[in-house]
């Protein structure tokens, strides 16, 4: 980095303190808010210690939970290291509120690739996988409208009697649309409920966790699901993910999680303190993350590239999407992403198919935490229009470091040295 470069890092500042001034004030709201939760649920020293074995009466797995449900608005919670990713917490939540001849419902148009496989959506090619259609489990989507809002009257129309749940997907995934806001989707949640009372609801939370000061169990979602390995996570969370929202959803998940007749309460593991204390830095790393898109949207819309969201729009999952238009600039894009990591900066990574994707995928991830996208990272799939996915980053410095290490592999610094505005 010259002075030049320096310089424009702090011109971009400047330009957009006001956004920045606000992500400040969000964090602040939701460390409040998961500082109350710790507060009430009496959180000790002990509890930070585990189980082994069956985990009866582990102390630390039931404080854990309790904070989680009381952060994100819920009355129960699920919070488990044996959970893989949030492909697997959504995984156990469908299989558990599921049967025979239910019909699932995504509202929000096709879900991302990982839960396509889950669900069976291509059945000549998944059949026999254990997919919810092998399972006799029917699936339709409903796409969002022309200008991305949530399609609430053709979501009622398509409910029958055989709908049992309606999902949300809060972030788009490899869809070039934006993330949708709790409240928009509150908003279709009662009037989903007003109806079809009995219909449940579940949001796939990922990334969208502490972008807002509220959660979706706060507006009437009957479960909501993550990775600990993303926004709850903090960055400290080695593994994990975690399925919150009434007793009644909870109940049936976690028969799934592990077995009828033992659900929630069993489940061991030797050390929590990491899982906590990573819920409590969430609320500060997410602002990180939200900073560093402002950022970096600011710094790739000024050289003309096409980025979602733009430096003054909502962000409401820690994910930006930027338009490169070739497979060749996707893959330099990521390549320049994995050269500013900590981990492994000196790997080049290139495209391969991932299981449980329909097109090749790069990724880059030179994080501490394996595949952790609350930490810098970048993917993208092989296919039109080449977009690049970036997001995460425990400190604003890195991404800001990064940001300008991309524009200089890219070629879009002038002489190496500034934007060209």
């Amino acid at each position: 980095m010259n002075e030049m470069q320096w310089n424009t890092i702090k011109h971009i500042e400047r330009q957009w303190s006001a956004e920045f001034a606000k992500v400040d004030h969000l964090i602040d709201r939701n460390q409040e808010k998961v500082l109350s939760a710790f507060a009430s649920a009496k959180v000790t020293d002990s509890d930070l210690s585990g189980s082994t074995g069956y985990g009866l009466g582990d102390r630390g797995r039931e404080q854990l939970e309790k904070v989680y449900a009381l952060v994100f608005g819920a009355e129960e919670a699920i919070v488990r290291p044996s959970i893989a990713s949030g492909t697997h917490a959504l995984a156990i939540a469908y299989f558990g509120l599921l049967r025979p001849g239910d019909t699932l419902i995504y509202a929000t148009g096709e879900p991302y690739d990982t839960l396509q496989t889950v669900i069976g959506v291509d059945q000549e090619e998944k059949s026999g996988q254990g997919t919810l259609r092998d399972f006799g489990v029917h699936f339709h989507s409903v796409a969002l409208k022309q200008d991305e809002t949530i399609d609430v009257p053709s979501i009622l129309a398509t409910i029958d009697a055989s709908t049992k749940v309606v999902a949300f997907q809060r972030s788009p995934g490899y869809a070039w649309r934006r993330a949708l806001s709790v409240s928009e989707i509150g908003i279709a949640i009662a009037k989903i409920k007003h109806t079809y009372p009995d219909v449940y609801v579940v949001v796939d939370n990922c990334y969208g966790e502490f972008t807002d000061v509220v959660e979706p169990c706060d507006v009437g979602a009957d479960l909501v699901v993550g990775s600990l390995i993303k926004n709850p996570g903090g960055g400290i969370a080695p593994t994990g993910g975690y399925l919150v929202g009434t007793k009644n959803a909870i109940e049936l998940a976690s028969y799934r999680l592990t077995a009828p007749g033992i659900g929630s309460e069993m489940g061991s593991y030797e050390q929590y303190r990491l899982f906590f204390q990573g819920l409590f830095l969430a609320p500060h790393v997410v602002g990180q993350a939200l900073k560093g898109n402002i950022f970096a949207a600011a710094a790739f819309t000024s050289v003309g590239m096409d980025c979602a969201p733009l430096p003054a729009d909502a962000h409401d999952d820690i994910v930006l999407r930027i338009r490169l238009g070739s497979a060749i600039q996707v893959v330099q894009f990521c390549q320049a992403i994995q050269q500013s990591s900590p981990i492994d900066a000196h790997v080049l990574p290139e495209p391969w198919l991932m299981p449980g994707y329909q097109d090749e995928v790069i990724m880059a991830a030179g994080t501490f935490i394996q595949g952790a996208s609350i930490e810098l990272s970048a993917d993208g799939p092989m296919r039109p229009p080449y977009v690049a996915y970036m997001q995460g980053g425990l400190t604003f410095s890195h991404v800001k470091l990064a940001v300008m290490h991309a524009l200089e592999k890219l070629g879009l610094l002038e002489h190496g040295l500034t934007l060209k505005w």
